[in-house]
């Protein structure tokens, strides 16, 4: 259905401010962690619960909002979705107790998550083909740049406030403004069919990704090989397959039948489809690869946590202008063409990350080639091999299930990072041990092992042992970036396969 001129920028801006709003939330969250831990007096184990639960939230809720976008129509669920999350903020802010904030925390989820598909989907069905990349770009640079930035908004509201609520509060007067003017701007894109909800195939893929994506939450970071054997791990995790086995099956069933499945099998089947899953996949460790960065500016730059904002705007800058390159690159020279793009750019960022980067300005330049490329991967390429994919209808389907594949992703990906940086902090002790004769208090977190150096009287061994730990904590740091790298060779590989046995999208 095409839309006349004024109102698809209209709607593209309201879609590009929900999806803005809605990424923000777990970066700006994660500055507040510990104040909110210790306002409702949990452990720091258990407070981590509040950023895992959004993010299963989202899992379970993109692909069957994708699926409902396509059937009950965009503007529809586009309010829906914005109401739900700003209902949850109040919940959060108002929240008496820590399960109550929990609650809450998925109740945003399910709200946020389908933004950014309902959006993107719009735009697939809407704008012609030479025209999608870039308002896909759009949204995407916003849904990277909302990565980016949270932390440090987070951290900006906290020190003008004194308190925690204000970071849910303020998406309230933003909730009423999109809610408004939806109702008044947009128009509806999509009519709504008269066949039955697939029930049995949103219950059998609703439990099957929350004990899936659960079991993974629970690997041991330090031991991920063994983790996987661990007795509850591995139930959770032959539980999440075995209904997703089930869940295929039936949506097989239910389309040759003729009925309206979540996920078309035939989608499933598309072999293209499949590339972009994979490709999905991967930029879900591309992407946790980014959200370590401010972690290694701290701990290995040692550059202070108030001066780190600065170090990190030039990465948030640049994953914003490679949304925008992207999709411009998507609509000339093809998909296929900006993804070995963004392969390349982030294969030589995370490489300089890894053996190049010791000051400010090698920082920048490797920031930006990750960041551009991480923007590109983003925006529209991989956004709009998915709506390609879906030929007879499906787009919100098919996006949907590329950001659930993009969020396991980006859940295994951080843990095994996690392992990395494990494993660096075990070798602390005996290297200043071995070095210096020295003992400190063992620790396998960072500030714990600057308490301990710093308890040191000796200026001069303080530094010394400081530069040591921080040496052998850039080994993590270097295993992690060099894995990145790996990740970005296959996004390369990919994309060159796409060019070379597909015409491009």
């Amino acid at each position: 259905m095409e839309q006349n001129k004024a109102s698809q920028k209209w709607t593209i801006t309201l879609f590009t401010i929900g999806v803005f709003m809605a990424g923000l939330d777990n970066g700006i969250i994660s500055t507040a962690l510990t104040t909110i831990n210790d306002s409702f007096e949990v452990s720091p184990s258990w407070g981590t619960w509040s950023i895992t639960i959004y993010t299963l939230g989202m899992a379970i809720s993109v692909p069957i909002v994708g699926k409902l976008s396509d059937r009950f129509g965009r503007k529809r669920l586009f309010i829906v979705e914005i109401l739900l999350f700003g209902i949850g903020s109040l919940l959060v802010a108002l929240s008496p107790n820590f399960i109550f904030l929990l609650m809450a925390r998925l109740l945003q989820a399910i709200g946020g998550g389908g933004i950014f598909i309902i959006g993107s989907s719009h735009i697939l069905s809407t704008l012609p083909k030479g025209k999608q990349g870039k308002a896909l770009g759009m949204l995407g640079g916003m849904h990277g740049l909302s990565a980016v930035i949270g932390p440090n908004l987070g951290a900006v509201i906290l020190s003008l406030t004194g308190s925690w609520h204000w970071m849910f509060l303020i998406n309230l007067p933003i909730a009423a403004f999109l809610i408004i003017f939806g109702f008044l701007k947009m128009e509806e894109t999509k009519a709504g069919t008269a066949k039955p909800l697939d029930f049995k195939g949103s219950i059998l893929l609703t439990v099957g990704i929350l004990t899936f994506m659960y079991g993974i939450t629970q690997f041991d970071s330090g031991s991920v090989i063994i983790s996987i054997f661990i007795p509850q791990v591995v139930i959770l995790l032959i539980i999440g397959i075995v209904l997703f086995v089930l869940f295929i099956f039936h949506e097989r069933q239910l389309e040759q039948k003729g009925g309206d499945p979540i996920i078309a099998f035939s989608l499933l089947n598309n072999r293209l489809f499949k590339v972009t899953l994979l490709l999905g996949l991967i930029s879900g460790g591309f992407l946790a690869g980014i959200i370590f960065i401010p972690a290694f500016v701290q701990q290995v730059l040692q550059v202070p946590v108030e001066h780190a904002g600065y170090w990190l705007t030039p990465l948030a800058i640049a994953s914003g202008i490679g949304a925008g390159l992207g999709g411009v690159l998507t609509d000339k020279y093809g998909a296929s063409n900006a993804i070995s793009l963004s392969g390349v750019l982030g294969l030589f960022g995370f490489l300089l990350f890894a053996f190049w980067v010791e000051g400010f300005f090698s920082f920048v330049l490797a920031s930006i080639l990750a960041g551009v490329g991480l923007g590109i991967l983003l925006g529209a390429p991989l956004n709009m091999l998915a709506g390609e994919s879906a030929h007879n209808g499906g787009k919100g389907m098919a996006l949907g299930t590329l950001s659930l594949v993009r969020q396991i992703g980006l859940i295994l990906f951080p843990i095994v990072y996690a392992g990395f940086m494990t494993g660096a902090f075990t070798k602390i002790e005996p290297a200043i041990q071995q070095k210096f004769g020295h003992t400190l208090v063992e620790s396998d977190n960072y500030g714990g092992l600057i308490t301990s150096v710093d308890a040191i009287a000796d200026p001069e061994l303080h530094i010394d042992i400081l530069d040591t730990a921080t040496s052998v904590i850039n080994t993590g740091f270097s295993n992690m970036f060099i894995t990145a790298a790996v990740l970005s060779i296959l996004v390369m590989i990919f994309g060159i396969y796409l060019n070379k046995f597909k015409k491009p999208i």
